[in-house]
């Protein structure tokens, strides 16, 4: 254990360890047993003052919320205990039992010598938050460990909130302070050779385990740092998960497996939260094994199956503002790595014209993501993008570019209720004049809302019968008529 790799012991002033200085309060919320009492020289008696008949006692609530803030104080006072006798070169190479029984013998060792008093519960979870605060991201930690939390939203040491269904919830985590923030936001800033302060205050970045992070810390936030965590599905969600899941239809599915098979190209379009990585993730699974694909992030989400997968982020610039890595670079490099399809995992910038002119240039069957919240929204944006870039194009052209390089465009979007859908299959069938001609292929139907605020709907189809059934059929998926049929009442 790390006991032979502690630092000598500092002889202790006079006035003893500043840690032994715990107040009166600790010792009557029986977390400090109170010492043995001495003698002392008799006193003249005062008189007692006179007592309300009707003493204001404090609540359970108030005495729980103060036993809440001593533990927090001698938790803080133990990790600076832990910090001056661990060997913090050496934990990189401990094990997790190592690094656990020696954080007990400290822990034990404190609360002994300072005659505080815990049940075997407290010392449990004192010692496991001690080891996330050394290992892991302190009060974090557990969050990012429970698997039905999706994102992880922080607005200052005082205000934790996840996202769980869908739905946001307040949370009891707490930082002891705006320093105690800002030390975790460092530790995961600089794991990842980026740093965060009053002359850089905002920051990108992507835990271990692939979770999206990003930081603003004052004076840019006001009242103490922004955090938001979207954490990373370790288990990917396929197909049938997602139909299973009321996401969208069987006949829906049959649909995008025989589009993404034929190598049409698709974009997924949604808003924030709507679940377009997921999706995005799912239709890749249709892909052929023997097909090279490359992938595209500015933050490495995409977990795909296949063999042949070639995976780019791109990289901020520097402190020194140099450096910057973008997707336009990225995307621009992979045009020479011959790949059969490229993957970006969202375009939102100058990227859109080397992503269209790689749909249109013997990448079919490439995919991208898009913030938009209907699929003429998408194709709005895309013009916009373009215009963006710096590129003198006449509107028809733009227009045209678009309509010859996007097949399908998928909607995703996440309902009041919490529920993620795909709620409209556009196709693009080329172009009418100056204007893109869509045709919708699938769309949700809401039908209601149910007394606990569930929205009621199908899935179904307009009708309209595929742009590019002949295509499903020349490649061997030709599917049946009946699923373009709509259900009648």
């Amino acid at each position: 254990m790390f006991s032979r790799y502690k630092k000598p012991a500092k002889p202790q002033t006079k006035g003893g360890s500043p840690m032994a200085a715990l107040d009166g309060a600790q010792i009557e919320e029986g977390i400090i047993a109170a010492p043995p009492t001495q003698a002392a020289a008799p006193k003249v008696k005062a008189p007692e003052p006179v007592k309300p008949k009707h003493p204001a006692a404090a609540g359970p609530s108030d005495k729980e919320r103060k036993r809440k803030e001593r533990l927090s104080e001698i938790k803080t006072e133990l990790h600076k205990e832990l910090l001056d006798n661990l060997n913090l070169s050496a934990l990189d190479a401990a094990t997790e039992k190592d690094l656990r029984a020696e954080i007990t013998d400290i822990s034990s060792e404190f609360l002994s010598t300072r005659d505080v008093v815990l049940t075997r519960d407290e010392r449990l979870i004192l010692n496991q938050e001690l080891y996330d605060e050394v290992k892991g991201l302190g009060p974090l930690e557990p969050l990012l460990q429970d698997e039905t939390v999706n994102d992880i939203l922080v607005n200052g040491p005082q205000q934790v909130f996840i996202e769980r269904e869908g739905k946001l919830e307040l949370t009891d985590v707490t930082f002891k302070d705006e320093r105690h923030l800002l030390r975790i936001i460092d530790k995961i800033v600089s794991a990842v050779g980026r740093r965060v302060d009053e002359s850089n205050p905002h920051v990108d970045a992507r835990l271990a385990d692939g979770s999206r992070f990003n930081a603003m810390v004052p004076p840019i936030a006001v009242d103490g740092s922004l955090v938001s965590i979207r954490k990373f599905k370790k288990d990917k969600l396929g197909i049938n998960e997602l139909v299973n899941f009321g996401a969208f239809s069987e006949e829906m599915a049959a649909y995008l497996q025989a589009a993404v098979a034929t190598r049409l190209n698709v974009i997924v379009s949604g808003g924030t939260g709507s679940g377009k990585t997921t999706t995005l993730n799912a239709l890749s699974s249709f892909i052929d094994n023997s097909e090279r694909i490359l992938t595209i992030e500015d933050t490495a989400e995409l977990q795909l199956q296949q063999t042949h997968v070639g995976r780019m982020e791109s990289r901020p610039a520097n402190v020194e503002g140099k450096g910057a890595v973008t997707q336009r670079d990225c995307l621009k490099n992979a045009l020479r790595m011959r790949p059969d399809r490229i993957i970006v995992g969202e375009t939102r910038g100058e990227e859109v014209i080397d992503m269209l002119q790689a749909m249109n240039t013997g990448h079919d069957g490439s995919m991208t993501t898009i913030h938009a919240n209907s699929a003429r929204d998408a194709v709005s944006r895309l013009e916009n993008m373009v215009a963006m870039a710096g590129i003198e194009m006449p509107i028809k052209a733009i227009r045209s570019q678009i309509a010859s390089a996007v097949n399908l465009i998928v909607q995703a979007s996440r309902l009041q209720d919490g529920s993620r859908r795909m709620v409209s299959i556009t196709e693009i069938t080329g172009m009418e004049g100056e204007v893109i001609s869509m045709q919708e292929v699938f769309r949700y139907e809401r039908l209601g809302l149910a007394p606990d605020g569930t929205i009621i709907g199908r899935f179904n189809a307009t009708g309209v019968r595929s742009h590019y059934a002949e295509r499903f059929r020349q490649w061997g998926y030709d599917l049946p008529a009946s699923i373009y049929e709509p259900w009648s009442d």
